[in-house]
């Protein structure tokens, strides 16, 4: 059940990418790199960091299972994504897993099995085009730059809130954004299809002069099956040093 559960991990942590053509423009913010499309003339505040390591309880629900799990979380930015996942009522830790732009490497812990594939082995759950860069922008509760590359968006603006509409590559995407100009709502859908990923984000804090949401809900559902995690998350640093151990013992089966 729990290999079953570390794939399903990954499909629910990843966001379509798509290619880039039109330029987006970058100016410093005070808490992240704020971005403007000079024809859209909207502003989006990402976080600019180095590193960052969390910690989250997790609920996680799929096909009527229901696990609460603890999520430890480092980016080294732009290179690697170091997942860790412990079973809460047992406290221990069933999975890890490394992502790198060129490869995926899970440790099932519960079996003793290792998988190493490369990146695009996720196709196979998401669909192609994943983008590790785009991973890396759902996990930190970031805009993804490549959707805004179209000519196809509509944007609508109020005095606490701005609406991104638009479509790429048959991909329907929305953004909500806050006064902060960080997204509350992220939504994405496959034009024709019923296949969508919500992802809802709240309680920003700023820690360390970065801010980002302590409360993540992700919901995905694809080829009849739903899935829903909410992430609360009570630790959240910053540009420290970081360890991403990530050791196969020999013991171990390797899945093909």
């Amino acid at each position: 059940m729990w290999s079953r559960y570390v794939l399903l991990l990954l499909t629910l942590t990843i966001v379509f990418g798509c290619g880039s053509k039109k330029q987006v423009v970058g100016a410093k913010g005070g808490e992240g790199t704020v971005y403007k499309n000079g024809a859209e003339g909207y502003l989006i505040n990402n976080l600019d960091f180095s590193t960052f390591s969390g910690r989250a309880k997790s609920k996680i629900e799929f096909d009527n299972e229901k696990h609460d799990v603890t999520m430890h979380v480092r980016i080294l930015r732009d290179r690697e994504i170091w997942i860790s996942v412990t079973a809460t009522l047992v406290n221990f830790e069933v999975a890890r897993v490394k992502i790198t732009p060129d490869s995926v490497q899970i440790l099932n812990k519960m079996r003793s099995e290792y998988i190493g594939k490369r990146f695009d082995y996720v196709h196979r759950y998401t669909g192609e085009g994943v983008s590790f860069f785009t991973l890396q922008d759902l996990l930190m509760a970031n805009v993804s730059q490549p959707l805004l590359r179209t000519d196809q968006i509509t944007v609508a603006s109020a005095s606490d809130e701005v609406q991104i509409v638009g479509v790429k590559d048959q991909l329907a995407f929305q953004y909500s954004l806050n006064e902060k100009n960080r997204p509350k709502v992220f939504r994405l859908n496959v034009v024709g299809r019923d296949d969508n990923l919500e992802s809802f984000y709240s309680n920003f804090t700023v820690s360390g002069g970065y801010n980002f949401p302590q409360n993540q809900q992700i919901k995905l559902g694809a080829g009849g099956m739903s899935i829903s995690a909410i992430l609360n998350y009570n630790k959240a640093d910053f540009n420290q040093d970081i360890d991403l151990p990530f050791t196969v013992p020999a013991k171990y089966k390797i899945v093909e």
